[in-house]
């Protein structure tokens, strides 16, 4: 994966090395912490040697927070799934999948490279097996879609229930001789396994979705020296995706609230059980909270954060969320401001750039320029809409499923807090039923209650230590270039980042560089966001500065003038988020949020990828 051709490094780089693994400590208090997650997801003392001999980069790009044990699901089902796809399903020809680890709570990860003699034998079963999926593109997607609602219908369907105190007499009557307990477990099996399944469906397409844009992307290189990245992610904007669609509703409804004349009662900014009241006392109110309710399904199955953890809070299950993303909408609508994306503008710019670059070609090159550019168009689109199926809708169900069991074994007293199965593993989850189960059954107490909520207090107060640490950037020598397409495109690692994060980059201090990842040039203040509950301190006009930025942000993005990240590349959600919103962005820096404070006057320059600190 990463190149054999190095670059010469300079002597003082070539010395450099980011820390092992194995000699970092843990932060005080959260000594032990390797026990809370599998054996098979954290660094081993016995390989010591082996792992050691890897380059392993932090994805806070995914995984920002530090990982409770249960929400380990989401990166073992997701990686795990994108590598299948790349090694057994389409056996894409330079790259295989990427292990990855878990140190002080965060995740690392560590691409698996395909051997460069191997690389010519895999390329014509990808070409049977991509070919295939890119010549049956919108049947086989739309079947996709099929397969992964059915999913989520069938994990909607599941509920965790009390148990009775007798079983149904009907269980007598038709001699079905199994009580509810069988059901229970059952059901959290079940839940488990269609959260697997639908992570499966999510990389059937995503995989070549990138391999159709990076084999467009290398073309343009080729065939036009010089080209910036940018340009290129130009010729591909103004795409039309489901993932925008949840914000672009509450923009409808506010432009509805505004048609309506109903603008006083949204600026009175109460909560949505508040503002629904009193839109009821009007025809025209309820003409709008007719609208809102069709909005919600499914639209409103949308988090906050990134659906990978259990604490994020989903729309549908906390109104108060999209009514003040409708209220700011309302007070700018009012002002006759244009809320959707510049959607007309972006395609006219795209077919600009596109026109200009073709007019260098002719013959066969003109005509492969063209093919390669309409599967590009024909993919991207999936790029993003799978987030929402996914990892939005799909997890929302599922957290929405893992709550409701965590609740209804706290009401039974076996742990203290109601969400704390978080604290468990999912396979500590198992003998945790069959303990109630046993306790039901034989008519006794649980042990659960007197073993649990120390050991979850013990979890908990590791848990905690952890947050106390940012993640170190990378582990272990870095390879001499990054040219590995994947690592560039999604985490925006690159080999000048790397030394950056090094520290021999010794350039100006008041200066970061990162990927020039939608473009515009502006001056305001910076406003630090660690995490989406610190969403509502953004201000009209600031520049919003965050480790990373999820594509659910969107409804914040008509207050900001520009977006800075730590991680993320060219075809990472933050640039193709803000590109389609029309918002410069720099991604991909290493260090803003640590480096840059509230406050400080920053000049973001999106077209060639650097911040400046001037006041």
């Amino acid at each position: 994966m990463f190149g054999k051709k190095a670059k010469a490094m300079t002597p003082s780089a070539a010395r450099k090395s980011f820390v092992s693994p194995y000699d970092l400590p843990a932060p005080k208090g959260a000594e032990g912490w390797q026990d809370l997650y599998p054996y098979n997801l954290v660094f081993q003392e016995n390989l010591k040697d082996k792992e050691n001999a890897k380059f392993w980069f932090c994805d806070s790009q995914h995984w920002p927070n530090v990982f409770k044990p249960f929400e380990t699901v989401g990166v073992e089902f997701a990686v795990r799934c994108l590598g299948a796809y790349n090694t057994r399903h389409y056996i894409i020809p330079p790259a295989n999948g990427i292990e990855f680890r878990i140190h002080n709570g965060f995740c690392y990860m560590s691409p698996v490279a395909v051997a460069p003699e191997l690389i010519g034998d895999r390329v014509p079963h990808f070409m049977e097996r991509a070919g295939y999926y890119f010549q049956n593109w919108n049947t086989l997607l739309e079947n996709w879609k099929k397969k992964v609602l059915a999913t989520i219908e069938e994990m909607d369907a599941i509920n965790f229930e009390a148990l009775p105190e007798m079983v149904d007499i009907e269980v007598i009557t038709s001699g079905a001789g199994i009580d509810p307990t069988a059901k229970m477990m059952a059901d959290y099996d079940r839940l488990i396994q269609l959260a697997y399944k639908n992570w499966e469906h999510h990389f059937e397409f995503l995989n070549l979705g990138y391999v159709a844009y990076l084999d467009f992307f290398g073309f343009c290189k080729e065939s036009f020296p010089g080209i910036p990245d940018l340009a290129i992610a130009k010729m591909v904007m103004g795409v039309d995706s489901v993932l925008f669609r949840p914000d672009d509703e509450l923009k409808d409804l506010a432009e509805l609230a505004v048609k309506h004349n109903l603008t006083a009662v949204f600026a009175k900014n109460n909560d949505a059980a508040a503002t629904l009241a009193e839109l009821e006392g009007s025809a025209d109110g309820k003409k709008w909270i007719a609208a809102w309710e069709k909005a919600q399904e499914p639209w409103f199955n949308y988090t906050s954060g990134n659906g990978f953890y259990g604490s994020d809070v989903y729309w549908r299950d906390n109104l108060d969320l999209p009514m003040g993303y409708i209220q700011d909408y309302v007070v700018r609508a009012a002002k006759g401001e244009q809320l959707h994306r510049p959607k007309d503008e972006l395609i006219a710019e795209r077919d600009r750039i596109t026109s200009e670059y073709a007019e260098l070609l002719d013959g066969e090159a003109l005509e492969t320029f063209n093919g390669k550019l309409g599967l590009a168009r024909t993919v991207y689109p999936y790029v993003e809409d799978h987030n929402f199926y996914i990892e939005h809708w799909t997890m929302g169900v599922f957290w929405r499923k893992v709550r409701q069991l965590s609740r209804l074994l706290h009401s039974y007293g076996f742990w203290t807090e109601p969400d704390d199965m978080l604290y468990l593993t999912r396979d500590e989850v198992r003998p945790v039923l069959f303990d109630l189960a046993t306790g039901w059954g034989v008519g006794a107490d649980c042990i659960a209650p007197t073993y649990w909520p120390a050991e979850i207090e013990r979890r908990r107060k590791i848990v905690d230590a952890l947050m106390t640490a940012r993640p170190e950037p990378a582990f272990n020598e870095p390879p001499a270039e990054i040219n590995e397409p994947f690592t560039i495109m999604l985490w925006g690692i690159t080999t000048e980042q790397v030394q950056q994060w090094l520290g021999a980059d010794e350039g100006d201090p008041n200066q970061l560089k990162g990927m020039a990842a939608s473009p515009g040039v502006v001056e305001g203040k910076a406003r630090v966001i660690m995490g989406p509950e610190e969403l509502d301190q953004l201000q009209q006009g600031e520049i919003l500065v965050a480790p990373v930025t999820a594509p659910s942000w969107g409804p914040v993005f008509g207050k900001i003038s520009a977006t800075v990240t730590d991680i993320g590349g060219m075809m990472s959600h933050a640039a193709i988020v803000c590109r389609e919103y029309g918002l410069p962005a720099v991604t991909g820096t290493g260090s803003a949020s640590t480096k840059i404070k509230t406050g400080m006057k920053l000049r973001v320059d999106g077209s060639n990828g650097t911040v400046e600190i001037i006041g």
